[in-house]
């Protein structure tokens, strides 16, 4: 018999035992993710944990509830990140989790779940597939990577080093030009920013496995990203260039600064995040060599619903997208944080 609990800050150090003994945890299972959403956005947080007759963890499904006027109230295995849903020993204990994810959005008046699952966990489920991770094996030095890199990527790489550009690593100190490039970019994209709080409490929470990329060309920050690693594997889920620095591919060396220190620690995957298939991002993490892996998120759906469409490939979004780049920094910098809250 399988019992479906809602998890405590007493039960962390249960929570974070299962995931670090289940072969299939992704990055986002750690139970200080918890801490992170809840702190920087002030989510309503259900962490639901599983557990056997004689107390024993048996799956664990963390649930953020989002909730505005504008995009609706659901609940989703987590927000900002690609990876984390179910995680369970067996079918039974997965489904008992899932069953207490819909009877929590009942309960608080949610339309839907949302499970990030990087493969097809729940075949039976309805699904949204339009995303891809994309992911570069890494071999043991720099040296052995750089010779597969063809002559064109390797010239890319070295212009910004001829132009001047330098790329300094470190933590929470370099947050604030990270921010200042990330938020420009972000609205020059016609994107609502992550709050800074984000980023601070990933720090914070986990100040191990989180490193900060900035790069500068004449002092300038110009390029910026941030990682995050887990087990043998390190994603950079945030990563921007300033445009008016184009030319002199400053992202190129951000990302081979990043993919060296990921060397350099003994990571062996590089996940460079999702895109979508044949998209601007997609060639370009495609040009490193990295590989798609598919995502399959599935849903919880009334009956007879349709899968939401919270992505900027909604139609009702795209002049919104058009009228946010047009926007003061500054005033899409105080009104971006309070949006991107309620997004996925």
């Amino acid at each position: 018999m399988i019992s479906v609990a809602r998890a405590t800050d007493d039960d962390r150090s249960r929570w974070d035992a299962f995931v670090a003994m289940t072969a299939t945890a992704e990055p986002y299972h750690p139970y200080d993710w918890r801490k992170v959403f809840e702190n920087a956005f002030g989510h309503r947080c259900f962490y639901l944990l599983a557990t056997r007759e004689d107390g024993a963890v048996c799956g664990v499904l963390p649930l953020v509830q989002l909730k505005s006027r504008l995009f609706g109230n659901f609940l989703v295995s987590v927000p900002c990140f690609s990876y984390c849903g179910t995680l369970a020993e067996d079918e039974v204990s997965r489904d008992a989790l899932i069953e207490a994810a819909w009877r929590v959005a009942e309960e608080v008046g949610a339309r839907h779940v949302e499970l990030r699952h990087p493969g097809n966990i729940e075949a039976d489920r309805p699904y949204r597939d339009d995303r891809v991770a994309m992911r570069l094996d890494l071999p043991a030095s720099e040296d052995d990577l750089w010779a597969r890199f063809p002559s064109k990527l390797r010239a890319q790489i070295r212009r910004p080093s001829k132009e001047g550009a330098v790329c300094e690593d470190g933590a929470g100190e370099l947050l604030g030009d990270f921010y200042r490039v990330f938020s420009r970019n972000m609205r020059d994209l016609g994107t609502p920013v992550f709050p800074k709080s984000l980023f601070e409490q990933m720090c914070r929470y986990f100040p191990d496995s989180t490193r900060v990329f900035v790069v500068r060309l004449n002092g300038t920050p110009c390029a910026a990203g941030i990682t995050y690693g887990f087990r043998d594997r390190i994603e950079i889920p945030s990563a921007s260039s300033l445009r008016a620095y184009n030319r002199t591919s400053v992202n190129m060396l951000l990302y081979w600064s990043a993919i060296r220190y990921a060397i350099e620690r003994g990571y062996r995957v590089f996940d460079f995040g999702r895109s979508a298939v044949d998209g601007g991002t997609y060639r370009f993490k495609k040009q490193w060599g990295a590989l798609p892996q598919a995502l399959r998120w599935h849903y919880c759906l009334p009956e007879n619903s349709e899968l939401p469409r919270l992505n900027p490939q909604n139609a009702k979004f795209r002049l919104a997208i058009r009228l946010w780049q047009r926007l003061p920094l500054t005033v899409a910098n105080a009104l971006g944080p309070r949006i991107v809250r309620n997004l996925p």
